[in-house]
């Protein structure tokens, strides 16, 4: 049998998939990646699309094909709605796990709401999620921690194998061009951690910790982890 793709003037145009078809759809994309219940529809949503981009390619009346595609949306809400149901779709879940990932590779609060915002994540799930994205962690100190392993990976404060973005480093530098070139150098670094959704507090706070403490911090939240 010709696939869509193959279609041309002389073929029909492809008939716009039906709630099997996109139920398979979803079934086979769950089978590969987590997703949210948003996240799903946006996938069942594309390939709706690609039939649209066939069956107008093909030939098909553009208000024909319009109103297809409106007739899906409600199919693509109730096949969504029919993945949570079967709990293979759980925004929770997601927001838990992806939101576990993100601290654990340095990623702050902020960047981590916005990150499950824009795959359609409801603002109280985002909340519960980062409240408990490490057990035994205080929001401010999942923060702190989460501003330790992105000053890791960037060699900044602690991790830096010097102390002269430390404040206390300003007065032990000798004269005035290397007080400067310290203060400089520490407010890139402060740059890079508020770039990255850190408060300054807590920017601060790392810049000015002790590696010893900072190891501390690390060792504690792969304990936690």
């Amino acid at each position: 049998m010709a696939s869509s793709s193959s279609s041309g003037p002389d073929s029909p145009p492809p008939p716009p998939p039906d709630r099997a078809a996109l139920r398979e759809a979803a079934l086979a994309h769950l089978a590969r990646f987590g997703t949210t219940r948003h996240g799903l529809e946006q996938v069942l949503a594309r390939r709706v699309s690609r039939w649209e981009r066939a069956a107008l390619k093909a030939g098909a009346e553009a208000d024909e094909v319009s109103a297809a595609v409106a007739a899906l949306k409600p199919v693509i809400q109730a096949v969504a709605a029919d993945m949570v149901q079967l709990g293979a779709v759980n925004d929770e879940a997601f927001a838990r796990a992806r939101a576990k990932k993100l601290v654990r590779s340095g990623r702050s609060g902020k960047a981590v709401q916005a990150h499950l915002a824009a795959r359609g994540v409801e603002a109280d799930v985002r909340n519960v999620a980062l409240q408990d994205v490490v057990e035994g962690f205080s929001p401010q100190e999942t923060e702190l921690s989460a501003a330790l392993v992105l000053a890791r990976k960037r060699r900044l404060g602690p991790f830096a194998g010097r102390p002269s973005l430390r404040a206390s480093s300003y007065e032990e530098e000798e004269g005035q061009d290397e007080r400067q070139k310290a203060m400089a150098e520490r407010q890139r670094a402060l740059g890079v951690l508020a770039r990255s959704g850190y408060g300054r507090d807590v920017a601060e706070r790392v810049l000015d910790m002790e590696p010893e403490e900072a190891g501390r911090w690390m060792e504690r939240l792969r304990s936690e982890s």
